[in-house]
């Protein structure tokens, strides 16, 4: 409201002034004669000044005009100008909005519309490094893989473009299971972008599938140092890095460098069971018994394991089981309820034929936690005390159908191995195996299963119920018989 009010004021000023200038100028006397070809003019003061104004008009026209003349003849040379502008101004105008909608298609899963799209962005604007992405990715979502492999080696000649064309490139060779060309490409791309995370991990997956210890461990340094990975983690997976170049010594036969990567890979990850296992054998290499047994107890003391229970053995493998037994102790004490030691245990006892003792070992595990193993035990100790063949056979039987208990379990897949591996042999994750009981499956047992125990016959935790039915019928004669067994 303000500024309509000043402008009208404005202009109510101007009026008034030219109205009194031109006022001023009638009183004003005399006058300018002109002659031209013969013809004489007499011109007031008035009509002088609406001439000189009229003919600065018509000189400002004529620039203009000259302008306008100028600028026509550059646009028809080619040349950038307010009309070349305009055009180009429109021509980006469309080609954003192709690319816009080309965006959309591609997000919407139209592959072919994106195509489309594309195609026609890449005619108004002129700019490759945008269109061709398009293009690809639209060309890879519609199954064109043709031209989606030839827009990416277009986008390789542009030095801005090259990290995504590689990459492109990339994925389609590990789709089509090349992957010793995707690993020579996840390197250049490694070197064009290293902070780049998801080419990290590719690479350091591929290094690792291909046994590149020494690389992948360059690479793993790479990810503590952009920030990619957490101290804790690096320091873990350059051990499984470490333990896994020591496997690959070993199977070179160099004694000498595998107990120096086996002893660094324990020194990073004191809790990694393989790593503790070779370690000691190392050590035991050395003759340095000592050694072995501190990297053996400090991982028992972690998570107790078959594997370091074996090294442990192999620190003195002539020695009788009496004093295995006594030996042992130094790794049972340190986790006695844990079900591993329990195992172990009545496996040493039961070397020392001490079968009681053994089955006073396992104690209720096969109630509360029934493996394969230790019902396989169970039979052991049965057979060793002089039960017969029908109560050996029950528990064996069990045993058949029983879990197996902890195993090695990736845990992005849950695919489980015999043996660890630093690689998941199933689903390609590095560092993913842990020490589990894997979780139950879903697969069907016969029916007729359940029955196995009852045809071969029962086992010993079933006969003091059958026992004790006896003892009642004779006045608990039989009492006596049924804690013969716990003597």
């Amino acid at each position: 409201m303000l500024w309509s009010l000043i402008k009208i004021l404005a202009f109510v000023a101007v009026v008034t002034a030219a109205t009194f200038g031109a006022a001023r100028l009638m009183e004003v006397s005399g006058g300018a004669e002109i002659t031209v070809a013969g013809i004489e003019l007499t011109l007031s003061p008035l009509e002088l000044t609406i001439g000189f104004i009229v003919l600065v008009f018509l000189v400002w026209l004529t620039l203009k005009l000259v302008g306008l003349l100028i600028a026509v003849l550059r646009f028809i040379n080619g040349d950038e100008t307010a009309v070349s502008r305009y055009f180009t101004r429109n021509r980006e105008r469309k080609g954003f909005e192709a690319l816009s909608e080309g965006m959309m298609a591609l997000a919407s899963g139209e592959g072919d519309v994106a195509m489309i799209k594309a195609k026609k962005a890449d005619k108004y604007l002129d700019r490759p490094d945008l269109t061709n992405l398009l293009t690809a990715q639209a060309a890879e979502l519609a199954g064109d893989r043709k031209k989606a492999e030839a827009t990416y080696k277009l986008l390789l000649q542009d030095q801005k473009t090259r990290f995504v064309g590689v990459r492109g490139i990339m994925k389609q060779r590990l789709e089509d299971g090349d992957t010793e060309t995707a690993l020579k490409l996840a390197r250049k791309a490694f070197e064009i972008k290293p902070g780049h995370a998801e080419t990290q991990d590719l690479l350091l997956r591929l290094q690792a599938e291909s046994h590149d210890w020494a690389g992948a461990r360059l690479t793993l340094g790479q990810k503590l140092k952009t920030g990619t990975l957490p101290r804790e983690v690096h320091k873990r997976r350059d051990a499984v890095l470490a333990l896994s170049e020591a496997k690959d010594v070993l199977s070179d036969k160099s004694s000498i460098e595998v107990r120096e990567a086996a002893i660094e890979a324990n020194r990073m990850s004191p809790d990694l069971i393989p790593a503790a296992a070779m370690a000691a054998r190392g050590y035991i290499e050395q003759g340095n018994a000592r050694y072995a047994t501190r990297v053996l107890k400090k991982a028992w003391d972690v998570q107790p394991h078959p594997d370091l229970a074996a090294a442990f053995a192999e620190i003195a493998p002539n020695e009788d089981p009496k004093a295995r037994l006594k030996r042992f102790a130094a790794l049972t004490r340190l986790k006695p309820e844990h079900p591993e030691t329990k195992m172990l245990l009545a496996e040493l006892q039961i070397a020392a034929e001490d079968f009681p003792a053994a089955k006073r070992a396992l104690g209720n595990l096969v109630e509360t936690d029934p493996t394969a193993r230790n019902l396989t035990l169970m039979a052991a100790i049965e057979r060793g005390q002089g039960a017969d063949d029908t109560v050996v056979r029950g528990w064996l039987t069990r045993a058949l159908t029983a879990p197996r208990g902890p195993q090695w379990v990736c845990d992005n897949c849950q695919h489980i191995h015999a043996n660890w591996a630093p690689v998941c042999t199933n689903c390609h994750g590095f560092d993913t195996l842990s020490w589990r009981t894997p979780p139950a499956g879903e697969v069907a047992m016969p029916g007729g299963t359940e029955m196995l125990p009852l045809i071969v016959g029962p086992s010993n935790d079933e006969t003091p119920e059958a026992e004790a039915e006896d003892a009642v019928s004779t006045g608990g004669d039989a009492a006596d018989t049924t804690e013969e067994p716990a003597k």
